[in-house]
């Protein structure tokens, strides 16, 4: 059995420091001394307890335990000592509790950094070098710039203050990159003016160049629109038409306009195959300023081209880039693996959904790609239509969604806009501090809701204020405006332009601790829409307010999920179906083990989809369905019908001592933690295998902490 300690370095359970603990307590007290044997059997208590949760306790609860056990005893002098002990060792780590932390996370002994981002490989410099920044971040947001108020609710898993390592910078979360604004118009990159590209390779090299700037000037995710690229298909064809022209004229030969027309198209798809493979490549080996590759997400949706043969370029984009995407990338040991990046979202619409339609060839790679490396995820265009005001557009990251604005000529606008940044609610949390008194829950749930919004509002004038010289390539050149020099970017953060989330979790565990039942029960699904339909209240009543674009927020949250279970744990105890797993439920999400299939999960979740106006996303765990298209198409078809975004998550693992390509399992090692292990050879060095599991709407690749581990592993198959 493991621990944590308070640096977040991981050791092995010692019981004996327990025993010598208490025992200075008890002889340091004038009375109430206990035996030996009391002691004994104090330590073993708590070895018991924290063996009974599963996972790896952390030095705050495990001296919680002893506390409450010293107490049980009735020795409440040796308690009082104990306690004072705390305190007084409390103040010393109070003085410097950075150093610790980033001297643990350079020694790769972390345990809370290692698994904080499953695509950031802790062991890499540049890695360790964003993170040393992000631990003089959090400790300057908490001693500085946040209240205690919320800085305390952070730290009880009460709220998640997103993000705090990059709180002291003025940046903001996720976007959408408008790229058809900065290759049209022109932009510039380090100093260097570039300018309109001549030919559709140079467009996607030029694309990689802007994803790269914008990626290191923010800590969200961008999304790129393909619609973009297709106009400069056109520009290569033209191009390329000129200089056969040219080589037949050398040649002094007679060739037909058909047989030129061929050619042409011919060194077309070369070009178009090179410029997507300069974008899958150059995404993929990219390194930012934060350690990782670029979180691209990559839209693809042919009614956005502006005409017919637009139309057509942008399918022939989107077909190099599904093939390519099926195909993989090669590891190091040479094997085609699943990239985590970038993310594909392709849109079903009318004629690519219906089987002899003219785009359905798309839709049928598509659903292969899918069976294979687990993307790309999709978007109804006729359902989002129906949300969004008549609109379909891509989402920020993996599921940040704008909300409809319209410029001062009454376009809208989607391109070129932003997210402020996310604070989430633990809605189970409000449910235990309630007892299950329903009037209690919402006088409770109005308390925790004004925090949130304090908390939202000190993220909103954390960028207010900002001057555009503080990210040129977002604010000056044309990613997301084109201000001037000197210039704030205030007026971007009114009005509905930007966005601001209020997230939410663990709306299965509250809906079930109030009611007794899962929220798909038809006599509690009622009380999981009013606790959603009462954060959309509130938005509404605080953008009317402020005139700040504030949006609910399905909370993809990854490592919080842990942070969240073990707060609970910790000032609730483990309840049975609501405080006994290593993790809580994401967002409106059935829970993993609940049995459901795959039809009635969506057609379930699309009803909250919809009050998750600043996004959300439902997925399907599926078995390897690479044997089975049609089942995939049939699922795909009723996304299209039924939800506006959603997603299969399929499995594409690797094992490099072996060659097993099958699904990595995941099982108990001594130490009771969870462990990945090839079913195969047992290999269990995760340095030594690719594991790719979407868990937050993205995929991971770099490993997850116990508590999501711990939620993969119960997974059960909707199909």
């Amino acid at each position: 059995m493991k621990i944590i300690k308070r640096n977040g370095a991981e050791e092995v359970f010692d019981i004996n420091k327990i025993i010598a603990a208490v025992t200075k307590a008890n002889q340091a007290s004038e009375r109430s001394y206990l035996s030996e044997e009391q002691i004994n059997s104090i330590a073993d208590y708590v070895e018991y307890k924290c063996t009974k949760l599963n996972r790896a306790v952390s030095v705050e609860e495990i001296q919680d335990m002893v506390e409450d056990q010293i107490m049980a005893t009735g020795a409440f002098d040796i308690a009082k000592r104990y306690v004072r002990y705390r305190y007084q060792r409390s103040l010393i780590r109070k003085a410097n509790t950075t150093d610790n932390r980033i001297l643990s996370l350079i020694e790769c002994n972390n345990e809370d950094v290692k698994q904080e981002n499953s695509n950031k490989n802790p062991t890499v410099n540049s890695v360790q070098r964003d993170y040393m920044a992000g631990e003089v971040s959090k400790d300057i947001t908490r001693r500085l710039l946040l209240p205690a108020e919320i800085v305390e609710a952070d730290n009880q898993g009460i709220i998640h203050f997103h993000d705090s390592d990059y709180f002291a910078q003025h940046m903001h979360n996720c976007d959408l990159v408008n790229l058809e604004d900065m290759l049209q118009n022109g932009t510039v990159i380090s100093d260097t003016m570039i300018e309109k590209p001549h030919s559709f390779s140079t467009a996607c090299n030029i694309a990689t160049q802007i994803i790269a700037q914008v990626a290191s000037n923010q800590y969200g995710g961008q999304s790129i629109s393909l619609a973009h690229l297709a106009p400069f298909v056109q520009i290569s064809r033209e191009k390329i038409y000129r200089e056969v022209l040219e080589e037949i004229k050398l040649l002094e030969c007679e060739v037909s306009e058909d047989k030129i027309r061929e050619i042409v198209e011919q060194r077309l798809r070369k070009e178009v195959n090179r410029g997507v493979q300069t974008i899958q490549y150059q995404v993929i080996t990219l390194m930012t300023t934060n350690g990782q590759a670029p979180f691209l997400t990559v839209f693809m949706y042919l009614n956005e081209a502006a005409n017919e043969q637009e139309k057509k370029d942008l399918a022939l984009i989107i077909e190099e880039t599904l093939k390519q995407r099926y195909q993989g990338v090669k590891n190091e040991a040479g094997v085609w693996v699943a990239p985590a990046f970038p993310k594909l979202i392709y849109v079903l619409e009318e004629d690519n959904i219906e089987e002899g339609s003219e785009y359905y060839y798309l839709t049928e790679l598509a659903a292969k790609c899918t069976a294979k490396r687990l993307v790309p995820d999709y978007i109804s265009e006729k359902k989002m239509k129906e949300l969004k005001e008549g609109n379909c557009f891509p989402v920020m990251g993996c599921r940040s969604a704008l909300s409809p604005w319209k410029d001062e000529n009454g376009n809208y606008k989607f391109y070129g806009r932003f997210n402020q940044g996310v604070v989430t609610l633990n809605l189970v949390d409000v449910a235990l501090s309630s007892g299950g008194d329903m009037e209690k829950f919402w006088k409770i749930f109005d308390e925790r809701l004004e925090l949130c919004y304090k908390a939202l509002m000190y993220r909103h004038n954390r960028l207010k204020g900002t001057y555009s010289d503080a990210a040129p390539i977002l604010w000056q050149y044309g990613a997301l405006a084109r201000l001037k020099k000197g210039e704030t970017i205030d007026k971007l953060l009114y009005g509905g332009y930007s966005t601001i989330s209020l997230g939410y979790a663990g709306l299965y565990e509250c809906t079930k601790y109030m009611t007794g039942k899962s929220h798909t029960d038809p006599e509690a699904t009622g009380f999981a829409l009013d606790v959603m339909k009462y954060i959309n209240a509130a938005c509404d009543r605080w953008k009317a307010e402020t005139n700040i674009g504030f949006s609910p927020y399905g909370t993809p949250i990854e490592s919080t999920t842990y942070k969240f279970a073990k707060c609970l744990q910790a000032r609730f105890g483990v309840i049975k179906g609501i405080t006994d797993k290593s993790y809580i439920t994401n967002s409106y999400h059935v829970h993993v083990t609940e049995q459901i299939d795959a039809f009635s999960k969506l057609k379930f979740e699309a009803q909250f989809q919809e009050l998750s106006k600043g996004g959300a996303i439902s997925y399907v765990e599926v078995p390897n369905m690479q044997n089975n298209i049609p089942a995939v198409l049939q699922v795909i078809r009723f996304i299209y019908d039924n939800i506006m975004y959603a997603e299969l998550n399929t499995k594409s693992d690797y094992c490099q001592e072996c060659g097993f390509d099958g699904e990595i399992q995941i099982v108990t090692d001594n130490d009771g933690k969870l462990v990945w292990e090839c079913p195969k050879c047992g290999n269990r060095n995760q340095d030594k295998m690719n594991v790719a599991r979407r868990t937050c709407g993205y995929i991971g690749t770099q490993f997850w902490n116990q508590g999501r581990t711990q939620e993969i592993k119960e997974r059960v198959l909707h199909l």
